[in-house]
């Protein structure tokens, strides 16, 4: 499968380092100590060394990207898995790379940036793209509900995630709506969270308890 989406991890993965080359246009005029994590207030509450922020983060993403492709493409069931499932493995890096530079190098520049808004706008389309995703996975054992029910029975596993796919579209939808009417809370997005992961196991179990499934 690595052999199969050469070209595509080459891409993924030039894409991830991209923010290296921002940093050093931008290295002089960014500070040597640069906030790095920040709260639901869009204060800095987490700094780190320039070095660590321009060349660390890249390319931990770099190494997460590789290692979820490597996993993808030695899972038992891979036969199972489509190219649109593995693009959507080894493309969260890179993407979630781009999205952490267009933060932190605007904010460590000195530009102000809503991150609480841009996060949350983000995660609502992000839920809603896997959502969509879901109901079209196949039986593996990397990507998906894995359950100890959805792996043992396929019937199992195929009605969880139509359930789960129609459910992670609803919380993208509810968390882009919470987010640009400006209401958002940290029980709000923990409470989304809690919804998208518990709900589909319990009606795995459900389905495994009384379906027999």
């Amino acid at each position: 499968m690595l052999k199969a989406n050469k070209k595509s991890l080459i891409i993924t993965s030039i894409v991830t380092i991209l923010p290296v080359l921002i940093g050093i246009i931008c290295w002089n005029r960014l500070p040597d100590v640069m906030a790095t994590h920040f709260g639901m207030n869009n204060e800095a509450n987490g700094f780190s060394s320039k070095a660590f922020a321009v060349f660390g983060i890249p390319l931990i993403l770099l190494a997460v990207l590789w290692f979820g492709a490597f996993v993808t493409s030695n899972d038992p069931k891979r036969q199972n898995i489509s190219p649109k499932m593995f693009s959507l493995v080894v493309w969260i890096a890179p993407v979630t790379s781009l999205v952490v530079a267009a933060i932190l190098y605007p904010v460590n520049l000195g530009y102000a940036l809503d991150i609480t808004f841009f996060v949350e706008l983000l995660s609502g389309v992000m839920f809603i793209i896997i959502g969509t995703y879901l109901p079209k996975a196949r039986q593996n054992y990397t990507i998906g509900i894995r359950v100890p029910w959805t792996l043992a029975n396929e019937e199992n596993w195929n009605r969880t995630h139509r359930v789960a796919g129609t459910l992670w579209i609803i919380c993208g939808i509810l968390m882009i709506i919470i987010c640009l009417t400006r209401s958002a809370s940290l029980q709000w997005l923990v409470g989304i969270l809690l919804i998208t992961v518990l709900v589909p196991c319990i009606y795995s179990y459900w389905l495994h308890a009384k379906k027999g499934l």
